[in-house]
This record gives C-alpha cells, sequence and structure tokens, in this order.
C-alpha cells in the first residue's frame, strides 16, 4: 500500500490534467463479446434491443446478470448504452409530445422560453421539471410514459432501487446549434474552482450518484443532432477538472461518437462521459428528447432542518462578529457552513434559473454577500424569503 506521499495530491487541478493519458483511455474500443446481452456495438456503444430480453425481466437471476452487464459498460467500459424499442407501442410517445409541446407554447407566453445548460440561448426549446408537469397536464398519460420497465431496470442498474426521477425536455429546432463539450450533475454543474475544491474520492464518487437518460420523442437521424458522446472518458478520473480545457475540448471534437436514434429508443450513459448536444443542420427535424436526471436515494440527509430559519436567528450575531472582527473570517465560514444550505439544488429551475448556464446562489453564499454588504436584517430576511419563495414555488 503506498503511503500518503506517494499517493500523491490529494485535489484534481485543471492544470495538472495529462492530454495523453485521456489519450489512451478513449483509444480503447468495445467488442460485441464484452457484452452478450447486446445486439450490436456502433462506435463502441453497445445497442439492446428491448423486444429481446422483456422476458429476462420477469426472471430475477437474468435481471441481474442483464443489470451487472449495463453496470459495467456505465462505468467501466464505454460509458453508455442505447435501448432500441424501449417504447414498442409508441402512441404514449406521442400524446406526451403533444403535452409538452402545448407546454412550450404555454411557457413562451409567459416568460419565453427556459435557459439551457451549456449552449447559448436561441433555437432551443426547454422544460425544466417535465416530469412534474406532463403529469398535472394528464395524469394517465403520466402513468402509461412511466410505465416502462425498461426504463426502471437501467435505472436500478447503476442506482440501485429507490431511486429519484426527474426530467427535462429538449427540443432542438432545425439550425439550433450544438452544445459545448461537459460533464453533467453533480460536479459537472459546478464551477471550476469550486470543482477543484473537491477532494479526489468525492470527483470519483459523483458519477454513481446520478444517472443520465434520454427518451427520443421523433426518429433522429444524424444530421438533427442526437448526443455526441465520446466513449471511456468517464474513466478518465480528473475529467471534472478536464473538460473546460480547450485542448480537452478539442480531442472531444475531433474523437465523438453519434447514434441515429428512434422514436421510442432510450439512451443512457454516466455523468461523467465527456458529452453534448449536437448541431441540428436538418432541414425540418424538430428534435425532441426528454432528458431523464436519476438520482441516487442516498442523496439526502438524515433530518429535515429549518436552515432559513437559523439563518435569521444567526445573521445578527454573524453580523456583529464580522463587523467586530471578534471571530476570524474563516471561523465565521465555518459557522455558516453549519447553518446555511450550500447547495443549490434541488430547485424550480423555472423560476430559479442557473446563474452562467451552471447554479442558483445558495444559501451560504448569499449569507455572505450579506455580511459583507452589512445588510440589514429585515432586507435579509425578505431575500432569503425570496429565495426560499422561487425554490419551493
Amino acid at each position: 500500500m503506498k503511503d500518503f506521499k506517494l499517493a500523491g495530491a490529494g485535489y484534481y487541478k485543471p492544470e495538472a490534467c495529462h492530454l495523453s493519458e485521456f489519450q489512451k483511455i478513449i483509444d480503447q474500443s468495445l467488442t460485441l463479446s464484452s457484452v452478450p446481452n447486446a445486439v450490436a456495438v456502433e462506435n463502441n456503444i453497445p445497442i439492446y434491443d428491448v423486444m429481446n430480453f422483456r422476458d429476462a425481466l420477469t426472471n430475477a437471476s437474468a435481471k441481474s446478470e442483464l443489470m451487472a452487464e449495463w453496470a459495467w459498460v456505465l462505468k467501466e467500459s464505454s460509458g453508455a448504452i442505447v435501448l432500441r424499442n424501449a417504447y414498442q407501442d409508441t402512441t404514449v410517445i406521442d400524446q406526451a409530445t403533444k403535452l409538452y409541446e402545448n407546454i412550450i407554447k404555454q411557457e413562451k407566453l409567459k416568460e419565453g422560453g427556459g435557459a439551457d445548460h451549456f449552449a447559448a440561448a436561441g433555437a432551443n426549446d426547454r422544460i425544466w421539471n417535465s416530469l412534474q408537469k406532463l403529469c398535472e397536464s394528464s395524469p394517465s398519460v403520466f402513468f402509461k410514459y412511466f410505465a416502462n420497465e425498461a426504463i426502471q431496470t437501467a435505472c436500478e442498474a447503476w442506482l440501485g432501487p429507490n431511486y429519484q426521477m426527474t426530467a427535462q425536455v429538449n427540443l432542438v429546432h432545425p439550425g439550433g446549434s450544438a452544445q459545448q463539450a461537459h460533464r453533467d450533475y453533480h460536479l459537472g454543474f459546478q464551477t471550476a474552482d469550486i470543482s477543484s475544491s473537491y477532494p479526489k474520492h468525492v470527483h470519483e464518487l459523483s458519477p454513481v450518484l446520478t444517472l443520465q437518460g434520454a427518451v427520443a420523442h421523433c426518429d433522429m437521424p444524424i444530421e438533427s443532432g442526437p448526443t455526441k458522446l465520446l466513449p471511456f472518458s468517464q474513466s478518465y478520473l480528473p475529467g471534472y477538472a478536464a473538460w473546460r480545457r480547450d485542448d480537452f475540448r478539442e480531442v472531444f471534437e475531433s474523437h465523438y461518437v453519434q447514434l441515429p436514434l428512434n422514436k421510442g429508443d432510450a439512451l443512457f450513459f454516466s455523468p461523467a462521459i465527456f458529452h453534448a448536444a449536437g448541431a441540428n443542420v436538418s432541414a425540418d427535424v424538430h428534435r425532441m428528447a426528454n432528458l431523464l436526471q436519476v438520482s441516487s436515494a442516498f442523496g439526502r440527509a438524515m433530518e429535515t432542518i429549518d436552515r432559513k430559519k437559523m439563518c435569521v436567528l444567526t445573521y445578527p450575531v454573524a453580523l456583529e462578529h464580522y463587523a467586530a472582527q471578534t471571530l476570524d473570517l474563516r471561523e465565521i465560514k465555518a459557522a455558516v457552513a453549519a447553518t446555511a444550505e450550500g447547495y443549490s439544488f434541488p430547485t424550480n429551475l423555472d423560476n430559479d434559473p442557473p446563474k452562467g448556464g451552471l447554479a442558483p446562489e445558495t444559501q451560504q453564499a448569499f449569507f455572505m454577500r450579506a455580511l459583507e454588504n452589512s445588510m440589514k436584517q429585515d432586507e435579509f430576511e425578505r431575500i432569503l424569503s425570496e429565495m426560499e419563495a422561487v425554490r419551493l414555488s
């Protein structure tokens, strides 16, 4: 076993990432013999036909074997799987599409449409929390839409039982531009500085806390811009520190793969794989996908805490110490960390959109900003209440 000095630095920094190591990882290949349940391997991505294993889903042993294979692909191999015919009857897909299109029209009338992650505003339409909005629009369509054992099996393969489902619709019209290469939630939604402040083992843990998925609501030929993926890139452990670097993005752009999807297909991939929505250069394909953001049941605290109340009670004390310098700033930050919410999520992204394509301001960040500006107590409480209202509304 290595001692601490030989183990190396405890944090991943962008400047310490090595492109040569990254290149070795992405130069791997996946063969069909390594994934016995797949019907094909295309561009290192295994393809599974749901019609072939419907019976296996009713057999506990066969289902466990299938899930173990999918988990191996997501973690140890190329990092993504395609489920052909996830919806063999696409009637419910069409029904949901019509409801989503109506929601987009209504939201555009209200506020001009939602923001997008990692892409400039323009030809894309976004529905935040499409999960709840579909349920509110038609409980019967919602129920049938998510009565899908193939999707449940993919989620459980990566996260285990009791996962938490969320979803967002992305509609990219002809002419819609591509996203930049990135990694996803959790660490992928942090700034470079914040991401680098998390120790190495958290970078390794973050990808197993969430699963990314996409249900195709229309046929998606390559020209419509289906998701660009860089197989095996999820295995590069410093990737959350590296993905913003221009040289890593250049490698992504020269090595990514895309797979066409049919309506009713589903794509699942590790949040740590380098990926980006492609440009829609088609003449007439309005590319709609329901993006599934599925979280582990373990991403929750043990107790419910009224942190707003705690902030209100402690702010006068903190302000007194801050002004009189009776506590060091580092000590004040330590107390605030135990008091205020330090994470931007979960939130209502319609009312509390990501700032700079990343994340809304946290209670902790606001608390410190208030101290720096000597904010009055009544204004502090008012803004704190507004922050809570937009997160919960």
